[in-house]
């Protein structure tokens, strides 16, 4: 007997290419994604819930990004200091200062040397610094930079910066964030000081920037769930993120959020975290009180 007739007659499909498949598979998971998506559509109501507008942040934040409030690092902690928010996902420096949040266990943006988006632009030797302009936007990054060169013995003034061109930066500008990448993908005359990598330098220890914060007295199980929902969408379709975003070129977005940047507060993290607190007290930080994890 013929086997293709046979197939024909007992109704059997033909096989799938290799290409088929790999379309049928793409097709399948574009659907569970969606589906997915859906789910989380408005599962944080009736929580407020604020992030950070920065690609770095992206991951945490996959499908639920229409519930969010997107504004600045310092604009974000005002708001949660005002009450205006239920959760943030805000400066390491605010759960540190203030006691009165607890910390999402297990979730952060976090890097284990160079970071690429904290970094002070400088045409003159870092001992020569006398004052620097600050990213107004940034609450960690401030405190890191302080930190790191107190370490060295320099102390300067930190003011306001008031103009993120290239072409109008001053002598020592710290930058954080997106102002930070577009500053280092494109011309410019100054030397890069990656903060990231000079924590791990001095260190050995990943350093974490921002925390999942949580107003404290609030029944916020429901909240905790979805947050963590959202990072693992959001890190299981990191490829994606990286295919879709616009900002950059793909290698760019690619070696940033798969390499430098990671997502994950464990052991080492939280060492990280309470070294950087001892520095703090160390030069002059009044009081800075031991983070709360909730799971």
């Amino acid at each position: 007997m013929d086997l293709p007739d046979s197939r024909s007659k007992l109704g059997m499909a033909p096989q799938e290419t290799a290409e088929q498949l790999t379309r049928r598979v793409q097709r399948e998971q574009r659907a569970a994604n969606l589906q997915r998506e859906s789910f989380l559509g408005h599962s944080l109501a009736p929580f407020r819930v604020g992030s950070v507008p920065y690609l770095n942040a992206v991951p945490l934040t996959r499908g639920v990004e229409e519930e969010i409030t997107f504004v600045a690092p310092s604009k974000l902690a005002q708001m949660l200091q005002n009450d205006e928010l239920d959760a943030a996902l805000v400066s390491v420096t605010e759960v540190l200062f203030n006691d009165r949040y607890d910390v999402l266990d297990g979730i952060a943006i976090a890097s284990l040397g160079e970071v690429k988006s904290v970094l002070v632009a400088h045409r003159k030797p870092l001992e020569e610094v006398r004052e620097i302009f600050c990213d107004t936007a940034s609450l960690t990054s401030v405190q890191l930079l302080r930190v790191l060169l107190a370490e060295r013995g320099v102390h300067p003034e930190f003011k306001p910066l008031s103009n993120y061109q290239a072409a109008s930066l001053p002598d020592f500008a710290l930058l954080i964030g997106d102002p930070a990448l577009d500053l280092l993908v494109g011309p410019h005359e100054h030397e890069i000081w990656d903060l990231g990598a000079a924590w791990f330098d001095m260190t050995a220890l990943p350093f974490v920037y921002a925390v999942w914060a949580l107003r404290r007295g609030v029944a916020n199980e429901p909240l905790r769930r979805q947050l963590r929902e959202a990072c693992d969408f959001g890190l299981e379709t990191l490829d994606t993120i990286i295919r879709t975003r616009t900002e950059y070129d793909y290698d760019f977005r690619n070696d940033y959020l798969s390499w430098h940047i990671h997502y994950h507060l464990g052991t080492g993290e939280k060492r990280g975290l309470a070294r950087f607190a001892e520095l703090l007290r160390k030069h002059g930080a009044a009081t800075v009180f031991e983070p709360k994890f909730v799971t």
